[in-house]
């Protein structure tokens, strides 16, 4: 059995985070005087950014400087170092993984699971949000678009993890149908999509179960596995 499982906004609370941290850089803006960003956000310009590939290899630094480049130009190498270092900062100190994280993992471990991490961003980004919420023990692999030069866009990665660990009974967990679940349909897998995070409201195409968290994902994974058995 191989379960493939999204990071952000399925085991951890990234969009919440995000949230919280944007509260706090408006603040840090508005101290700056840097009007035409806070009113760049408030209107919500920066979601013009969901389906840029390139921006699904980067770490939030660069992503910050991407969106602040995008508003200022000419903006200063220093101002850029002040604001990502403070919006780095601020958003660790909100991010926690959710309750049902380690119960499901080790809930899919117990079932003799091969487990693979399959999440965007740059490689440096995502394994420190790995390693600070400890999580790195449950993992057989981690498939990082920064490492691969491929963003959950594409099938390439969910690809990879089906080469690395070749399986006939495969399971694809995660928030967003765009990527984690029509990824896992491109190679068989059976999709479990968690209504949570920022696309929890957004159309599903390619979900074969949609669940409100990974509790039920869970007894989803024991439910198809038992039939498998009896069959």
């Amino acid at each position: 059995m191989l379960v493939l499982v999204d990071l952000d906004d399925t085991l951890c609370n990234t969009w919440e985070a995000g949230k919280r941290t944007l509260v706090r850089f408006l603040f840090f803006l508005f101290r700056k005087r840097k009007f035409r960003a806070i009113l760049y956000f408030l209107a919500g310009r920066y979601k013009r950014f969901e389906r840029a590939k390139h921006v699904h290899v980067l770490d939030l630094d660069s992503i910050v400087e991407v969106v602040m480049r995008d508003i200022y130009p000419n903006i200063s190498e220093e101002e850029l170092r002040e604001i990502t270092s403070n919006v780095e900062e601020t958003f660790f100190k909100f991010l926690k993984l959710y309750p049902d994280a380690i119960p499901f993992l080790s809930g899919v471990r117990k079932l003799g699971a091969t487990v693979v991490l399959i999440t965007d961003s740059s490689t440096e980004w995502q394994r420190k949000k790995i390693r600070v919420l400890g999580i790195e023990d449950y993992f057989d692999d981690v498939i990082i678009s920064g490492e691969t030069g491929h963003s959950k866009l594409d099938d390439y990665n969910f690809q990879l993890a089906l080469r690395r660990f070749p399986s006939d009974e495969i399971y694809a967990v995660g928030d967003r149908d765009d990527t984690d679940m029509r990824g896992g349909k491109s190679i068989g897998a059976i999709t479990i999509l968690v209504r949570r995070g920022y696309f929890k409201s957004r159309k599903v195409e390619f979900a074969d179960y949609v669940v409100k968290d990974l509790f039920e994902a869970l007894e989803v994974i024991r439910s198809e596995h038992k039939k498998r058995a009896e069959t």
